[in-house]
């Protein structure tokens, strides 16, 4: 994450507080977000300097306006007029970690090998908010060279339960003697 970056997200993140509109801005950055992931072009025309100014902070009202929060809109508008547009991602992520410290949340992620059904899905969350004495926001991708099992992050600890990583332990153990 760019400094810039972060400090433009954290900055949205004290205006959201002031507001009283943390969970709003949120909502509307992981939105807004989710649209621009699958419009690439129109990030590079709203970060295009060859297009007026006018224009594209006029396509930014046409897109946004009414369906935001006005301060919200102003932020992505902000980002436009000095070029930092393409940088939004990175100034989400500054919003929403900055938003978890407050809120006492952990990120974790999970990767398996096939998707999880809710109950298995449900006592993994459990799990992760007990181990981590937080509330847990977790997601989970699917990796089908994980073959078996499962690895989870969290906090910055990697917790794998993979057939590879079991058949790792295994050979270790193997090759020290300490298999009893």
């Amino acid at each position: 994450m760019t400094e810039m970056s972060a400090l433009y997200g954290r900055a949205l993140y004290a205006l959201a507080q002031e507001t009283h509109k943390e969970e709003i801005f949120l909502t509307q950055l992981r939105g807004t977000l989710s649209i621009l992931r699958q419009v690439p072009d129109y990030m590079r025309l709203i970060a295009n300097r060859a297009v007026p100014k006018a224009e594209r902070l006029s396509l930014l009202d046409e897109a946004f306006g009414g369906r935001v929060e006005p301060d919200f809109l102003s932020f992505l508008k902000l980002l436009c007029e000095h070029g930092l547009f393409l940088s939004v991602e990175k100034c989400v992520d500054a919003f929403v970690e900055a938003y978890h410290a407050d809120h006492g949340i952990v990120r974790a992620t999970a990767i398996s090998s096939v998707p999880l059904d809710e109950g298995r899905l449900t006592r993994l969350h459990q799990a992760l908010e007990k181990k981590a004495g937080k509330q847990v926001e977790l997601s989970v991708k699917v990796d089908p060279s994980v073959r078996a099992g499962m690895r989870v992050e969290m906090e910055g600890i990697r917790y794998d339960n993979t057939l590879s990583s079991r058949m790792e332990r295994l050979r270790h153990a193997l090759t020290e003697g300490t298999l009893s």
